[in-house]
C-alpha cells in the first residue's frame, strides 16, 4: 500500500512540474515567458529568505558582534552598519549557533555575565587555516555572544531565531532546558527564572528548533537509523508553552555531485517503524533539513574561465533535483506532506583565497556569478513554495556565500545583498507557474536560456529572472494567462564584467541595480534581458 500511495504521489508531482520547468531551445530567436494565474503554487513563507550566522571564521567576533564597548559604531555591541542593512532585507530568519559549532556547544556557556562565562576551544580552531591564524575568539570562543546576545539581534533586524540544538554532546534534558530557557513565562521554572534574572522578563517564545546538525557528519558520524533514535529521544516531550514549536529533523549531506537519498528513506522507515509500536512518530517531524553546496568551479571565486561559469550555474541549478528527491521520498510516508522542508545551508564554497582576514576561515569574495547563482536558487525555492518553507544561505558574512565583508571599522556588502533585496518582494505572496521558452546557452552544459518565478499579491504580480548569458541579450515577451499587464516597471542587476566584486579595499566594484520604467503594448510587455543579468518586473494588472 505504501509503494501504491508513493508512485501515485509520484506521477501527480511530475505532472504538476510540467508547469514550473523551464523549456530550453536552440534558437537565434527571442524568448517568452507566460505567467500562469490560475496554477497557484503556494505562498512563499518569509523564512524562505533567510540566513545563517555561526561561530566558525569572522561571522560572529569581527563580523556581526563588536562588542559595546568598541569604538565601531554599533547598537549593544552589534555593528551598527549589519543591523541597518538587515532591516532593508526584511529577513524572515536567522539560523544560529551553527553549523558544526552548535555539534560541541553548551548553551549555558553563552549566559549569564560575560565576565564569568566560560572560554572554550572553538569547534574550528584544529583547521589547517586557523593553525596559521592569531589566537583570539575565532579559535578560543569567549561566549560573549549568547543565546540572548542572539535573540536580542533578530529583534533588532525584526527576523525569527531558528535555534540549533546539540544533539552529539549533549542530551535531551539539555534540550528541554534551553526551550525552558528561551519560552517559559517568568516564575514558572528554574530557567525561565534564570533569563528573567539575566536581565529578560518577557519569554523570547522560540518557535523554530533544529534537531542536530549534520548528524551523519561533525554531529555524531551517525546512520540514518541512529539519528532517528536520537530524534525520538529528544522530541518525546519537549514543553510548548503556548508556541507552535516547529521542531526541525536533521536530513542528507547533499552536493552537485551526490544526492543522499538513502538518508532519508532510511530514517523514515525508522521512524515509521517505531511508530507501528507507540504512535505516530511523523507528526514529531515539523520540518526536514538539507543541507546543498554547489562546490566551485575554475581557481577561485574570482579567478574562472567562461566554462566555469556556466558549470557552476549548473551545479546550482541542482537544487531543483534535491528538492524534489527528498519531497518524493517523505510523500511515501507523509501522504498529506505535513513535513516541509528547510534548506538551512546553502551556497557556493569556494577555494580559500580570496578571504579579507587571516581570521575569516572559509571566506571568500564573491563575484556577480555568485549573485547569479544566488538569484536562481531563491527563484527554485519561489517556484517550490509548496514544499520549501524555510531557506538559509550560508553563511551572514565574511564567510562562503556571504552578503557582507567586514573588518574592524570596515564594512562592505556583496553583489549577494543586492539579490535579496531585490527579491524581498516575493515574501508574503502567492506563488504562481511560469513557462520560459528561450534559446539555451549553448555551452557545454547547454544551460537554459532563461529561469525565474512569479509570485502575486492582489493586483501586482512580480517577477524575476535570471539570463545566464555572458554576451547575449534576451528580448522577451512576457504574458499572463487571463490578464493584461497595465503598467510594469523593471530593476534590474548587471555589470559590464561578471567577475566584478566588492571587497574591503575594492568597496565600489559592483553598481547597485537600477530602476526603470518598462514599455506595455496590448496587455503584453517586452523586456530585453541583459547578459548576466538578474532582473525583476513589477506588473500592475489592469
Amino acid at each position: 500500500m505504501l509503494r501504491r500511495r508513493f508512485l501515485q504521489h509520484s506521477a501527480l508531482t511530475g505532472s504538476a512540474l510540467f508547469f514550473t520547468r523551464r523549456f530550453a531551445r536552440r534558437s537565434t530567436a527571442g524568448a517568452q515567458i507566460d505567467i500562469l494565474l490560475d496554477e497557484p503554487i503556494g505562498q512563499i513563507e518569509p523564512e524562505v529568505y533567510g540566513h545563517f550566522s555561526e561561530h566558525i571564521g569572522g561571522v560572529i567576533y569581527d563580523g556581526l558582534w563588536v562588542g559595546k564597548d568598541s569604538k565601531i559604531p554599533n547598537v549593544n555591541g552589534f555593528r551598527k552598519d549589519m543591523i541597518d542593512h538587515m532591516r532593508r532585507l526584511q529577513p524572515g530568519s536567522l539560523r544560529w549557533p551553527g553549523g558544526c559549532f552548535a555539534d560541541s556547544y553548551n548553551w549555558k556557556d553563552g549566559i549569564g555575565p560575560m565576565e564569568s562565562r566560560p572560554r572554550r576551544t572553538n569547534f574550528w580552531a584544529n583547521t589547517p587555516f586557523m593553525k596559521k591564524a592569531p589566537d583570539g575568539p575565532t579559535k578560543f570562543e569567549p561566549n560573549h555572544f549568547g543565546t540572548d546576545e542572539f535573540l536580542q539581534f533578530c529583534e533588532l533586524i525584526d527576523t525569527k531565531p531558528y535555534l540549533a540544538a546539540n544533539a552529539r554532546t549533549q542530551g535531551p534534558q539539555d534540550f528541554i532546558d534551553w526551550v525552558e530557557y528561551c519560552n517559559a513565562p517568568a516564575d514558572t521554572t528554574t530557567y525561565g527564572d534564570l533569563r528573567v534574572a539575566n536581565g529578560r522578563k518577557e519569554a523570547y517564545n522560540v518557535a523554530c528548533w533544529g534537531v542536530g546538525n549534520e548528524s551523519w557528519g561533525c554531529g555524531g558520524d551517525m546512520i540514518a537509523e541512529d539519528y532517528a533514535t536520537e530524534f525520538r529521544r529528544f522530541t518525546s516531550f519537549v514543553p510548548r508553552f503556548d508556541v507552535d514549536l516547529k521542531l526541525v529533523a536533521v536530513g542528507p549531506s547533499d552536493s552537485w555531485n551526490r544526492r543522499d537519498t538513502e538518508w532519508t528513506r532510511r530514517f523514515f522507515t525508522a521512524l515509521a517503524e517505531r511508530s507501528a509500536v507507540w504512535s505516530n512518530l511523523m507528526n514529531r517531524v515539523d520540518g526536514y533539513s538539507l543541507h546543498f553546496y554547489c562546490s566551485t568551479t575554475g581557481n577561485s571565486s574570482l579567478d574562472y574561465t567562461d566554462e566555469d561559469y556556466y558549470e557552476h550555474l549548473w551545479r546550482a541549478d541542482q537544487m531543483e533535483k534535491i528538492i524534489t528527491e527528498h519531497w518524493n521520498i517523505i510523500g511515501a510516508f507523509d501522504f498529506d506532506h505535513n513535513i516541509k522542508l528547510y534548506i538551512d545551508e546553502w551556497g557556493a564554497w569556494h577555494a580559500q583565497k580570496t578571504e579579507v582576514h587571516n581570521t575569516h576561515l572559509f571566506g571568500q569574495t564573491s563575484t556577480m556569478r555568485d549573485a547569479l547563482i544566488a538569484a536562481l536558487t531563491l527563484d527554485t525555492f519561489n517556484r517550490h513554495a509548496d514544499k520549501v518553507v524555510m531557506g538559509n544561505i550560508a553563511q551572514l558574512i565574511n564567510n562562503l556565500h556571504s552578503l557582507f565583508l567586514a573588518h574592524e571599522d570596515r564594512f562592505v556588502v556583496t553583489p549577494n545583498f543586492y539579490v535579496f533585496e531585490m527579491y524581498k518582494e516575493h515574501q508574503g505572496g502567492m506563488s504562481i507557474p511560469i513557462k520560459i521558452d528561450a534559446p539555451s546557452t549553448g555551452s557545454e552544459r547547454d544551460l537554459w536560456g532563461l529561469a525565474g518565478s512569479a509570485s502575486q499579491k492582489g493586483k501586482e504580480i512580480f517577477l524575476t529572472v535570471v539570463n545566464p548569458h555572458l554576451s547575449e541579450r534576451m528580448d522577451t515577451v512576457v504574458r499572463l494567462s487571463g490578464a493584461r499587464i497595465k503598467s510594469a516597471e523593471a530593476t534590474i542587476f548587471t555589470q559590464d564584467n561578471v567577475r566584478a566584486y566588492n571587497n574591503l579595499d575594492h568597496p565600489n566594484g559592483v553598481a547597485p541595480p537600477e530602476m526603470t520604467q518598462t514599455s506595455v503594448t496590448g496587455g503584453e510587455l517586452t523586456h530585453s534581458y541583459a547578459p548576466a543579468s538578474v532582473t525583476a518586473l513589477k506588473l500592475q494588472l489592469e
